[in-house]
Formats: C-alpha cells, structure tokens, sequence
C-alpha cells in the first residue's frame, strides 16, 4: 500500500482541524519544518494562532494580507548602508526574505497581529454567519385538529 505524505495540508492551513485530527490518527503524521519557523494554536472553540518566529525583522519589514481564503505573510528586511560594510565571521541568524501562506478555512478571518520579541501573532477568528448557525427549534404542543362540518349538498 502507498503512503501519501499530508504535511503540506497541516502546515498551510487553518480551521481544517477535525479533518487533520483524523488524518492524524490514523497515520501518525508530523508537520516538517520549515523557514520561519511557526506555529499553530487553537486559542477558543472558533479562534486561531498563528505565531512565525521572525527574529531581526521589524514591523516595517513584515506584511501580512489576507486574500480569497488565503493568509499570506511576507517578510524582507531593508538594507542599510551601514550594514553593506559589515564583515561577518560567521553569520548564523537567517535574515533571508521569506514568504509564507497558509489556506483558510471559509469563513475564517484574521482579527490583528503583534509582534514581540522576534515572534509575529497572527490572530484568526472563524466568524459564522447567523444564517448558516444551528438553531435549536423547541418542540411544542400538538396542534388540536380542526373541527370539520359535513358540506350540505343542494339540489338545484
């Protein structure tokens, strides 16, 4: 039997988390890492995390657009001219440009994002709207069956 290999599905999308539960279960698989590295986190039954590790990045340096159910960040740092004559020995802290997009699940939408410390929080709500809501529907009394009268039928 083949094995299918469903990482890129874990690590580019958002609200899928039942199906990827279930995948999950039955294959023991695990996301791949990749450049930056991030994470994704259920904060409430409908809210999402995304957190990218994005250490020398400014706010200036980051954009993050949302687009036909797909999150996309982009990061590249501005060149300063004093940093063109720097001289590395060695140089361990990636400052490449990246982009990263993640797939969202309909009706997910991102709510703000912060950044601290190196790590960027990209917060995600899945807002329902009340007309796809389930609704609970009471159950009353019978409805008493209506009188009838026979129909006189006259001759003419």
């Amino acid at each position: 039997m083949r094995a299918f290999d469903f990482s890129p599905l874990f690590r580019q999308t958002v609200g899928f988390d039942r199906l990827f539960d279930h995948l999950a279960q039955s294959g023991g698989l695990e996301p791949a890492p990749n450049y930056p590295p991030y994470n994704i986190e259920r904060t409430g039954e409908n809210a999402y995390r995304v957190t990218l590790a994005v250490a020398g990045f400014s706010r200036d340096d980051i954009t993050i657009e949302t687009r036909e159910n797909a999150l996309t960040i982009r990061g590249a740092q501005q060149s300063a001219p004093e940093a063109q004559n720097r001289e590395f020995l060695h140089q361990g802290i990636a400052a490449r440009a990246f982009e990263r997009r993640f797939q969202l699940a309909e009706h997910v939408v991102a709510t703000g994002a912060s950044l601290e410390n190196g790590l960027l929080y990209i917060d995600l709500v899945r807002e329902i709207p009340e007309a796809q809501k389930a609704r609970r529907i009471e159950i009353g009394a019978a409805p008493r069956p209506v009188e009838t009268k026979p129909v006189e039928v006259k001759a003419a």
